[in-house]
């Protein structure tokens, strides 16, 4: 069985890494939603409540597992001997720091292949941030996620 990790903050999730892990789905048996933390920076949401989110937005796609883990992403694919790491591209930009990343985690675990995915077009402007931007100013984000995630139902969890 053919697993990937795709790892991120997902602080949200939104319909950007929602096309993401669909496609990941086109290509693994079994993509693993890794919700990455870390203590010295301040997420809009615990990690808990991220992994519910994500829980609650894939309800209904089979083969995807949501974990939590802190420290290196590669640590994390050694310890659950995983060989593919997904990454979601947006712009050129994504690409190039995506592409470093990619190098520093191959020379520290060389079993790993990073695949990375283009966002489909509708929703390549979408990122965690402005989404946390548009709640911390009071607008509407539910254009940016997932169907049926009702976001203020899950902040101050």
């Amino acid at each position: 069985m053919k697993t990937a990790i795709f790892p991120g903050s997902f602080d949200p999730f939104t319909l950007g890494h929602l096309d993401v892990l669909r496609s990941a789905l086109m290509l693994f048996d079994k993509v693993i939603i890794a919700v990455g933390y870390n203590a010295t920076k301040n997420g809009l949401f615990t990690p808990e409540t991220r992994i519910k989110i994500i829980k609650d937005s894939i309800k209904g796609i089979d083969n995807v597992e949501v974990v939590s883990y802190t420290g290196l992403t590669v640590n994390l694919c050694k310890e659950l001997n995983v060989k593919y790491m997904v990454r979601g591209l947006r712009t050129t930009t994504d690409f190039e720091l995506e592409r470093v990343i990619s190098q520093a985690n191959k020379k520290m675990y060389d079993d790993i292949l990073t695949v990375f995915i283009p966002a489909s077009s509708e929703y390549s402007f979408i990122s965690s941030t402005v989404v946390r931007d548009v709640l911390i100013n009071g607008g509407d984000a539910k254009i940016f996620l997932p169907e049926g995630i009702e976001i203020k139902n899950y902040i101050n969890q």
